[in-house]
């Protein structure tokens, strides 16, 4: 195999849309059997040059050549018969329906019925090929968001693909699930498969990729051999400055600061008996592998979930919440880990998603005062720097990072004094992430306090005060943030529950 022969080149693409020049003149190519990363922040135009690549858009300028010819794709259902897949970073699976009923949706075997055992045992094979210990016959309803992931793995490869664009692949993976999403990546690339990798995670693509090629405002800025890219320097290619938040040593809460939430006792078919304060102006950090209960936990808090035992105490007063709305009544606001089935309506303008659970503040005599509206929403555009084209863009046409600072604005508006943020920088890139963690320190600053779920170990040691460890529904340790590492995290998110007997630490 020719491991300079370029299987694909995208020379001099330019898209505009409405008030937005997406890309300019971009060029990028792919070598066959070569792992190549594109990372940018968010709205670089990474997003919008894989929907070109596979028929979603058409260019307004420039061509692309695939295997030595020019070619343009009219839909993405040529892309796939010319045998290039995407796995989009939002799961795209019927959940209804199985894994090889997903795999093999328009493709089935059919007599006088649809053959389900022929797709079945395909589906085997394929999962075989992959070392996926999932079942033909299990319903995406019923299984993980990492397997799921894996199902559209499945499913891109199912189309013979030569080049392999994954979006985003190990965001809601674990750690384990990453590394044997490597070794399944490495082994397409040894077959001669092309793989196009776009992750805000720098260290994974430092890890898996061979070349990285950033993109920042839609222009190309240098592509780089892995083995001679450093992280700092692919940082300062994609944002233009140098991002870096010293690790927090020490709690900057004070010792007599009041405790503004309290837990106790939380019991729930996941959660086991779970108790932890929050203190004013202090940000609480959860730790926990993926079903560690973490998130299960914040909804109890907030009324998404029933829970069989336990209470919550809001200003030291014991409250009944039992539904979302009366969360935010006592100001607690929930940013969901999955932003587009619980944070946001899609179909709605920036403007109305910011404002929806803040409605009653700006009307009167049943009028909403639109101008009010727009202008606070302005405030929080500019303040978040929501790249938006205007107020009143759809949230659906956003990128993925700054669907996400809507869900953050929409909650600042409410002015919410507990304030939960599930996995708040999961698909936002690093310059952005720089953003929220600047946020997150002004808002405790101004004493409001944040409990802060996150799957990043670095993240939770750079903002939190305390640490409160899980695994599989008990608490297994509350640190301080001077005596928390790495190590220390790991060890009691992987602990032996017999030591702790269900109960907490």
């Amino acid at each position: 195999m020719d491991k300079d022969q370029k299987v694909l080149e995208m020379i001099g693409i330019d898209k505009r849309f409405a008030g937005v020049h997406a890309l300019r003149g971009f060029s990028f190519d792919l070598k066959k059997g070569e792992i190549h990363a594109l990372v940018g922040e968010n709205g670089a135009g990474k997003t919008t040059l894989m929907k070109i690549l596979t028929g979603i858009y058409q260019p307004d300028r420039g061509e692309i050549i695939y295997n030595g010819k020019k070619i343009r794709f009219r839909n993405p259902r040529e892309a796939q018969e010319a045998g290039i897949s995407i796995v989009h970073q939002e799961l795209n699976l019927m959940s209804h329906l199985t894994a090889a009923q997903n795999i093999f949706i328009g493709r089935e075997a059919r007599g006088f019925f649809v053959n389900d055992r022929v797709i079945n045992e395909k589906t085997q094979e394929l999962f075989n090929t992959l070392n996926l210990n999932i079942k033909p016959t299990a319903r995406i309803s019923a299984i993980t968001i990492s397997k799921a992931q894996m199902v559209e793995i499945a499913k891109a490869l199912s189309f013979d693909a030569n080049v392999l664009i994954l979006d985003e692949p190990t965001a809601a993976l674990t750690v384990t699930e990453t590394e044997e999403l490597f070794k399944i990546i490495r082994e397409l690339r040894d077959k001669g498969v092309s793989v196009i990798y776009i992750s805000h995670r720098l260290e994974e693509v430092k890890e898996v990729a061979d070349r990285v090629t950033v993109l920042r405002d839609g222009e190309y800025i240098g592509t780089l051999d892995i083995g001679e890219a450093t992280i700092e320097q692919i940082i300062r290619m994609m944002v233009g400055r140098t991002v870096y938040v010293e690790p927090k040593t020490e709690s900057h809460v004070p010792p007599d600061a009041p405790v503004v939430l309290e837990a106790r006792n939380l019991v729930s078919p996941v959660v086991k008996n779970v108790s932890f304060t929050l203190r004013k102006g202090e940000i609480l950090g959860f730790a926990g592998l993926v079903g560690a209960g973490r998130t299960e936990v914040a909804r109890l808090v907030i009324g998404a979930d029933r829970r069989s035992g336990g209470d919550i105490l809001v200003d030291g007063r014991k409250v009944r919440i039992q539904s979302p709305r009366d969360a935010v009544r006592y100001g607690i606001g929930y940013l969901s880990e999955d932003r587009k089935r619980y944070g946001l309506a899609l179909g709605l303008s920036v403007t109305n998603n910011a404002l929806l659970p803040s409605l009653d503040d700006y009307s009167k005599a049943g009028f909403v005062n639109s101008k009010r509206c727009e202008q606070v929403t302005r405030d929080y555009v500019k303040s978040l720097a929501i790249r938006t084209p205007s107020i009143r863009q759809l949230v659906k046409n956003l990128s993925g990072g700054t669907q996400q600072k809507v869900v953050v604005a929409k909650w600042l508006i409410k002015n919410c004094n507990i304030l939960i943020f599930d996995e708040p920088t999961r698909g936002i890139d690093v310059g952005a992430k720089g953003e929220i963690y600047k946020l997150m320190n002004i808002l405790v600053e101004q004493g409001k306090s944040i409990i802060m779920i996150s799957s990043e170990l670095p993240e939770l040691l750079r903002m939190s005060d305390r640490i409160v460890v899980m695994c599989e529904g008990v608490k297994t340790r509350e640190l301080d943030i001077g005596a928390a590492n790495s190590e220390v995290i790991m060890k009691y998110a992987t602990a032996n529950l017999n030591d702790f007997g269900g109960r907490t630490a």
